[in-house]
């Protein structure tokens, strides 16, 4: 998927709202531990339910890891599911994955043709060689963590070096990396204040900002210094979105709970 669709995608739905699909079969109603793939079984459920209000949805990995060759079966009926049934869905395989070159092709190779994400999660923590290999390939989308919304952010991505926090010299440097207009950014929501910043170094990037809802972020802080000309935001809202029921009408009230953000965001575009 192109940008431009993104963009396309964001204004006709009045939306940019990502619904993190983190499944743990433990916190799913029930009733679904009887189908063949309880997983799928939810998920597909919640993106019947959500589709319309949405504009991608972001698989966390792990979650489906966790259980095995059966969970890596859920993930690709998930992604295939999507593909086919709502292709203009701008999909993201939060794997946050990153290694040297040969390894990173590997893992690109693995989201973007073989599973068919539109983009992917990864750590820059390795640098340069770590990153490029995912930027190589056309219309699809690296999104590399940034400014993280776990507590554990300041041991080191706000530290100092040369007076400047080191968050500010891993934006700065993947700007100069090859196919870099291909980069997105994990910026959390719980980091609102960061956002000015932020966007004097990557101003027309998107930026990937979990962290609203479950985890107490504020999509008004978040959009008054996030938002640019394209809109340039995908808020993520994951538990405060999927687990809204245990019950029998656990998709319906997970799509209350996206109607409710869709409509701020409509309010704020």
């Amino acid at each position: 998927m192109t940008t431009q669709e993104l963009i396309a995608q964001i204004r006709e739905k009045k939306s940019f709202l990502c619904i993190g699909l983190d499944v743990d079969i433990n916190k799913i109603p029930k009733h679904l531990l009887a189908e063949e793939d309880p997983i799928f079984a939810f998920n597909k459920a919640i993106i019947d339910a959500t589709h319309h209000l949405c504009v991608a949805y972001k698989p966390n990995t792990a979650f489906y890891e966790a259980y095995g060759i059966k969970g890596w079966q859920s993930l690709e009926k998930t992604i295939n599911y999507l593909n086919k049934t709502y292709p203009k869905i701008f999909t993201i395989a939060d794997a946050k994955r990153g290694d040297i070159g040969n390894t990173s092709t590997m893992y690109a190779k693995a989201f973007f043709e073989d599973l068919a994400f539109d983009s992917v999660t990864v750590a820059p923590y390795m640098g340069k060689d770590s990153v490029e290999p995912f930027l190589n390939f056309t219309n699809k989308h690296t999104i590399m963590l940034a400014l993280t919304s776990n507590k554990g952010a300041f041991d080191f991505q706000t530290k100092e070096i040369d007076q400047k926090e080191l968050y500010k010299h891993v934006l700065e440097t993947s700007k100069t990396w090859e196919n870099s207009e291909n980069l997105m950014y994990v910026v959390g929501a719980t980091k609102a204040d960061y956002f000015k910043e932020i966007r004097k170094i990557v101003p027309h990037a998107f930026l990937l900002v979990p962290g609203v809802g479950a985890q107490g972020g504020s999509l008004q802080d978040v959009c008054k210094y996030g938002l640019n000309d394209t809109i340039g935001l995908l808020i993520n809202s994951s538990r405060g979105i999927i687990y809204a029921s245990k019950e029998l009408d656990f998709a319906e009230k997970a799509a209350e709970k996206a109607r409710e953000l869709q409509k701020e965001m409509e309010n704020l575009l």
